[in-house]
């Protein structure tokens, strides 16, 4: 395993960049463990509080571990993909906090996205995917007079949706645009109280996954994301009439 010498500007992200890299590539695999802190000093041309700087950058994105004693060190982790797409969430919120993504970018990705999960949800679905998509459902009929608490439910529906597809990487993306859009759903379900109306669309589409049939799940989405852009475009024109 090889190394480049690192510029004197900002060491500590350069190496930890190359050994992320080497992990991304395929040349550092899970359990693999790193060089001592004296061998990467001398590969990098840096100093070992360089190199321990570098690997606490990698350990704060759960990367490495270290571990004590004779056969101790510091080791690559395997990939937590629950973790990875909270990391992913959390930036889609920031970037459409600070209008780095547009509205319309996030609902147009969702649209495309989570139809592909509906028609691989009709085809995959095992029983216990109706179960939890079912049970997400069954707390928003009872949570409609509940606004904050019907829109988590709301999250848990589309999340189960997501994960029926049966495809990790589309889950993945999927609950960073769903996590993306939640601050907006949220002041939808606030402001325009037509939740009887997405707990009907639910139930269509629960039913459609249920019969395996692609085609009205699909449809079924694309009624959803029409309705919520359209709520989006009455709060945008209400706030432009008043001067908001």
């Amino acid at each position: 395993m090889e190394f480049n010498p690192v510029s004197q500007q900002n060491l500590p992200r350069q190496i930890a960049d190359q050994i992320r890299n080497a992990i991304a590539d395929g040349t550092l695999n899970a359990d693999d463990r790193l060089p001592t802190e004296e061998e990467l000093a001398k590969r990098f041309r840096v100093s070992r509080p360089t190199i321990r700087e570098a690997l606490k950058r990698l350990a704060a994105q759960n990367l490495v571990r270290s571990r004590r004693g004779p056969t101790g060190g510091t080791f690559i982790n395997r990939p937590d993909i629950a973790e990875l797409g909270e990391g992913l969430s959390s930036s889609t919120r920031l970037l459409a906090g600070l209008n780095s993504l547009s509205l319309e970018e996030i609902i147009q990705c969702r649209l495309e996205l989570e139809q592909l999960c509906a028609t691989l949800a009709a085809d995959n679905r095992s029983e216990e995917d109706l179960a939890r998509m079912e049970a997400a459902l069954s707390a928003q009929r009872k949570l409609v007079d509940q606004p904050e608490q019907f829109c988590t439910a709301d999250v848990g529906f589309h999340r189960a949706l997501a994960d029926a597809a049966g495809n990790k990487l589309l889950s993945l993306l999927m609950h960073s645009v769903i996590e993306g859009l939640q601050p907006v759903s949220n002041m939808v379900a606030f402001r325009y109280p037509e939740r009887d109306l997405i707990i009907e669309q639910h139930q269509a589409l629960c039913e459609a996954i249920a019969q395996r049939d692609s085609k009205a799940a699909r449809e079924q989405i694309a009624r959803q994301v029409e309705t919520l852009s359209s709520q989006l475009e009455r709060a945008r024109d209400e706030s432009q009439g008043t001067g908001r």
